[in-house]
């Protein structure tokens, strides 16, 4: 039988196969890190008198504290300049690669690595985050960790794991203008919930994900644990070899030779069997926005705020009455025409070039909408912001009223200066929209960079063609 992309992968990096109910053990690439997730992992091989067993297959960066204004200042909040700082000393102490914050290839963990050339087809890569799904848009493995993990992978370059099963994610048709690839991942977790893709790896497949250039594929594999995923993953194709050929880590010469022959191995057989499989049509989608307090709660820009009476399933009606309650909607109310206080576009979800591009593009010529409190763009890495700024995307958000930002997390988790207060209610280009997610109280609509942007301009939440 013919074997999937996940499962190529998983084969070629397996150490041991478990026996009876024992996991496999994997060998792992490469380790990415962050302030937040890797203090305790050293503490760990400090106590245990361990060190990295490959240092040079760790990196790290800083970027869910980093504030995103006056970066040349102290950090304001004790507890994010204690990680940062705690972070700074551990990498000098454990001989690890770091990209603290003013260097220039500082920024989100998901969004740094790939430009640099870290993230190729068929590794697997590891992070103590969740979003770390991201990096499977070049046809890796890659999937987020816990922290006592993240400690047995800096020991070993290993981990303990049982195979996942897979699903074939079918994209079919191709996209209508105006809808991008955060519609079609919103859509498909509002289609299957937020727990359907429980224990499976996701591949994305279909003309609709060939279109996409590598920055949509990522926002697509990115948001793969909103729908319960363990992972997401886009077999390479010329997009990623374009995308990558000639960045620092990439290979080069002989190597780039010997690479590709291996990179085009990564496709699912054609008499490969998925355990699951969904289909979307995109030539149906339109623009997506999220009404709720999970990524599932999301309907179509032009549909209205669902009632919960109307919900078959008992828990499903109590979760949306509760959002609804938290959201300050009702039933009924048409999504188009709600108000908003902040715009933010960033995260590692949208904070690429192709998204501010796409921002800019919307809001070059207009002004921000007199209601909003503020409107932020912050670039996903130090890379995207200065390539930003040689393409003067810069100028058009700050003619716009927007406040044009350094790298880092920002308002998409509210781990930074970069919040909202209660009541505030947010269109978001981030990935959650959790109950106090972006700010004690404060009300998150996640949608693509082009409704965010038009919703600037309006002031009330709305797609491109309605300007």
């Amino acid at each position: 039988m013919g074997r999937t992309l996940a499962e190529k992968v998983w084969a070629d990096h397996l150490v041991r196969r478990g026996e009876g109910d024992e996991p496999d053990l994997i060998y792992i690439d490469l380790q990415l890190m962050h302030e937040v997730t890797s203090p305790q992992a050293f503490e760990g091989l400090r106590l245990a008198g361990r060190g990295v067993r490959h240092v040079d297959q760790v990196i790290a960066t800083e970027d869910h504290n980093t504030p995103t204004v006056d970066i040349d200042r102290p950090i304001a909040d004790r507890v994010s300049a204690a990680q940062i700082s705690t972070l700074e000393r551990n990498c000098q102490e454990f001989g690890v690669r770091l990209h603290p914050l003013g260097d220039a290839d500082q920024g989100i963990v998901h969004a740094f690595a790939p430009i640099l050339g870290l993230t190729q087809p068929g590794m697997t890569i590891v992070c103590g985050d969740s979003h770390t799904s991201t990096h499977g848009a070049f046809g890796a493995l890659a999937f987020g960790i816990g922290t006592s993990e993240v400690e047995h992978v800096l020991a070993t370059q290993t981990l303990s794991l049982k195979p996942f099963k897979t699903m074939a994610v079918n994209v079919v048709g191709r996209l209508r203008p105006g809808v991008g690839a955060k519609d079609v991942i919103l859509a498909l977790i509002a289609k299957i919930g937020t727990a359907g893709g429980q224990g499976h790896i996701f591949e994305y497949r279909g003309q609709a994900i060939r279109d996409m250039t590598m920055d949509e594929r990522m926002t697509i594999c990115n948001m793969s644990i909103e729908a319960g995923a363990r992972a997401g993953m886009i077999a390479p194709d010329q997009t990623t070899y374009d995308y990558l050929k000639g960045r620092p880590h990439a290979p080069a010469g002989e190597m780039w030779d010997r690479a590709m022959d291996y990179w085009r191995t990564l496709k699912t057989d054609d008499d490969a069997v998925f355990d699951r499989e969904v289909t979307l049509d995109a030539s149906t989608l339109d623009p997506f926005v999220t009404w709720g307090t999970n990524p599932g709660q999301g309907v179509p820009i032009d549909g209205m705020v669902p009632d919960p009476e109307g919900m078959e399933d008992p828990g499903q009606r109590q979760a949306a009455s509760e959002a609804l309650d938290y959201m300050g909607l009702k039933p009924g109310m048409p999504m188009k025409g709600i108000a908003v206080d902040t715009v933010f576009i960033g995260s590692c979800t949208n904070g690429r070039i192709d998204d501010l591009r796409q921002a800019a593009a919307i809001m070059k010529g207009r002004h921000k909408a007199s209601n909003l409190h503020r409107v932020l763009v912050v670039p996903a890495s130090s890379r995207i912001r200065i390539q930003a700024e040689k393409e003067g995307l810069d100028r058009i958000f700050e003619d716009f009223g927007a406040e044009w930002r350094n790298a880092g997390c920002s308002m998409c988790l509210g781990m930074n200066q970069d919040q909202l207060v209660a009541g505030e209610r947010s269109i978001s280009t981030s990935n959650r929209n959790f109950r106090g997610r972006q700010g004690r109280g404060g009300r998150t609509h996640l949608a693509s960079p082009q409704v965010a942007a038009a919703t600037a301009v309006k002031g009330t939440i709305c797609s491109p063609a309605d300007l």
